[in-house]
């Protein structure tokens, strides 16, 4: 038995920390409530105590074969992005020397900042345009620079989670007739949420080192197509869409991503490989 680490235990972090106890690994998962202790201690996890902000010198890693790097981004906790993503990632990653033959980091196709409709690839330049995709690259090339594990990590760069839960927070929205904001031709970049703890768990055992993956969809669809199918599967109204309101965040018509390489070198076979199969799983409430 070779013991897992998960910093960012949260709605992927949880799915692949079930898939590591099915295997019969311990899992160490670290987490700054103590509510939250309980909970995943009573999940049969084993937590730890600590925030990657603050961990003080006397804080320990357990020795684990791999860390799953997951930690999102809480506005409530009142800390800047800069400070969490970067700063709380360079002290986990210092304590973590010697401690971790493999780290599996979770970024976002934030990176990249094409707005004119371009398909994307992990060869494609990366010049964000937004201040929280540069704080996601800055974070990679911490990754890169102290690389824990001796070289052997993983960057897999997500595109929008979805899944139980998520995404169908819009439904009250779109049976009420309001509008959503953006543009309704630009480009979605999505996967769902157990498709990418599959990739983590299969990255694990095939991910070359140092190997860069964009995780996403067979399928980038336009605003109006999904919401279109999200609404009559909900039988909502068409929804309707205002560009030019303050909730009119999506700017351009984004970015399509191609996950060719992830198929190519992991070898995944999706379980949603387009949003159709995924939002009936949803919609449905099978989890």
């Amino acid at each position: 038995m070779s013991d897992k680490l998960i910093i960012g235990c949260g709605y992927l972090g949880r799915r692949v920390a079930k898939q590591w106890q099915q295997q019969g690994q311990q899992v160490h998962v670290l987490t700054r409530s103590p509510t939250r202790r309980d909970e995943f201690a009573a999940m049969g996890l084993t937590p730890l105590v600590g925030d990657v902000t603050s961990l003080d010198d006397a804080f320990e890693f357990p020795a684990v074969e791999t860390c799953l790097y997951a930690i999102g981004y809480d506005r409530s906790a009142g800390i800047d992005k800069r400070t969490v993503t970067v700063d709380g990632l360079k002290r986990v990653l210092e304590k973590l020397q010697g401690k971790v033959q493999r780290l599996i980091f979770i970024s976002s196709s934030s990176v990249y900042g094409h707005e004119d409709g371009s398909l994307v690839d992990e060869e494609s330049d990366t010049t964000p345009a937004t201040e929280g995709g540069q704080i996601t690259l800055e974070a990679e090339e911490v990754v890169k620079q102290l690389n824990p594990a001796d070289g052997n990590w993983t960057i897999l760069r997500l595109s929008g989670i979805y899944g139980p839960g998520r995404l169908l927070m819009k439904a009250d929205h779109l049976k009420s007739g309001q509008p959503l904001g953006g543009e309704p031709d630009a480009w979605l970049n999505i996967i769902h949420v157990d498709d990418a703890a599959d990739v983590v768990l299969t990255a694990e055992q095939h991910a070359k080192p140092g190997s860069i993956y964009l995780i996403t969809d067979d399928a980038p669809v336009p605003r109006y197509e999904y919401y279109g199918e999200l609404s009559r599967m909900i039988a909502a109204p068409p929804p309707m869409f205002d560009t030019t309101g303050p909730a009119g965040r999506t700017r351009g018509l984004n970015k399509r991503l191609s996950n060719a390489k992830m198929k190519r070198e992991l070898g995944v076979t999706l379980r949603y490989p387009t949003f159709r199969e995924g939002l009936f799983q949803m919609v449905a409430g099978v989890d």
